[in-house]
């Protein structure tokens, strides 16, 4: 018997994949313009996510220093004028100045003076006025001078200090600050400043016939600096 046709067998049909579109090759600047406009993207996606995390940003920062700033001229112009912050920012900042127990007296507009009282702290074993508090409460007399004439607006430091030694001090002594240019002058103009300043040391007596005792002579140099100006650097710096 004659065997039957066979089907042909089926053909499987080949999907055939399309090759993908040729893109046109970038030029060096396309690719630098390309890759700098990513890098700018993720900057400000980062900085976002930084201030929305922490809840602060260039606009936050600055309003921040300039109410710390003014908060410090608050506290140093009360200081200056106030007997009580005086002594309180003594004991924190000045320890030194708050256990000898010196004490600033302005007589008028034009004198100011400074006692130091003739307390164990400050004597030596001799009990004699220690030299180490002579000379270090100088320094201390003259910027708390300044400190009052600037109103508290400008940082004080010290730049050169000379005492001269002349006799011993067996009582209180008097600091008597004379500066050698016009203070307000220079406060007025709103600029750094350098002041030198002479300063008498005397003997307190307590009887009116007494005549005071020299016991020593200061000159003494400070640099002063407007607080906004500090502040200015400060935020120029720190961007």
């Amino acid at each position: 018997m004659p065997k039957p046709d066979r089907p042909p067998p089926a053909v499987k049909s080949i999907p055939t994949q399309s090759a993908p579109p040729i893109q046109p090759e970038k030029t060096p600047v396309e690719a630098d313009a390309s890759n700098e406009a990513g890098a700018a993207d993720a900057t400000e996606i980062v900085d976002q996510a930084s201030i929305a995390r922490t809840g602060s940003g260039p606009g936050k920062v600055r309003p921040v220093r300039e109410r710390m700033a003014r908060i410090e001229v608050f506290f140093s112009r009360l200081s200056s004028r106030n007997g009580f912050f005086q002594r309180l920012s003594s004991m924190l900042f000045l320890p030194y100045a708050f256990r000898s127990g010196i004490k600033m007296k302005r007589i008028d507009a034009t004198t100011f003076t400074a006692v130091l009282p003739f307390k164990r702290f400050n004597r030596n074993w001799y009990n004699a006025m220690a030299g180490a508090s002579l000379l270090a409460n100088s320094e201390i007399a003259a910027g708390m001078y300044l400190f009052g004439e600037t109103d508290g607006g400008y940082s004080v430091v010290c730049k050169e200090l000379n005492y001269k030694f002349l006799r011993p001090c067996f009582g209180p002594a008097v600091y008597r600050v004379r500066p050698l240019a016009d203070v307000k002058e220079l406060v007025a103009s709103g600029e750094e400043f350098t002041l030198d300043l002479e300063l008498d040391i005397v003997q307190q007596i307590n009887t009116k016939r007494g005549k005071e005792r020299r016991v020593g002579r200061c000159n003494v140099t400070f640099y002063a600096t407007p607080r906004s100006l500090r502040t200015m650097s400060k935020t120029k710096r720190r961007g």
